[in-house]
């Protein structure tokens, strides 16, 4: 019994570790497991953490590569640190509930769904904007090539890390 209970315990952290792995391939454009230190908080925030810059930084100081500082993030360096963060609950995510009705207030049709010009409008004009790499970073996770739009119910179940 005690084995199912430890067992239990390594699969939720195998899982975190797989969408952690996921998340970090993402932008990891040369296949080379090391990503450029500069979209570490595009990676925090897409698996669904929300550090303050501060918060940003004292992370990114534990993970760079020391010998390229302001260079690279490997993902083994990355993995551990990242782990223990959300297994720790750090930098809440914000709800479900709350990033949900956030997108409906954009959807003025209420049609399930945001176009990329209307999205890219919003998170580049309207209160701190997103920088042109941080728009590219979220839209290659967001956006429906078909469609060329952002489904967010689909889009929040990619953020929603599961509390469970």
């Amino acid at each position: 019994m005690a084995e199912k209970e430890g067992s239990g315990e390594d699969g939720a952290v195998a899982e975190i570790e797989k969408k952690i792995i996921e998340v970090f391939e993402a932008f990891d454009n040369e296949g080379s497991n090391s990503v450029d230190a500069r979209d570490i908080g595009v990676i925090v925030r897409t698996l669904g953490c929300f550090p303050t810059e501060a918060e940003l930084n004292e992370l990114l100081a534990k993970v760079e590569d020391e010998e390229e500082p302001g260079g690279y993030v490997h993902l083994e360096k990355f993995l551990p640190v990242m782990t223990k963060v959300l297994l720790d609950r750090r930098y809440r995510p914000i709800p479900e509930d709350v990033l949900l009705h956030a997108f409906e207030v954009l959807d003025e049709k209420k049609c399930g769904y945001i176009t990329k010009e209307d999205l890219v409008k919003y998170l580049t004009e309207e209160g701190e904007p997103f920088t042109e790499e941080e728009m590219e970073n979220m839209l290659s996770v967001a956006l429906d090539p078909e469609t060329n739009t952002v489904r967010y119910r689909n889009y929040i179940s990619k953020l929603v890390v599961d509390e469970t």
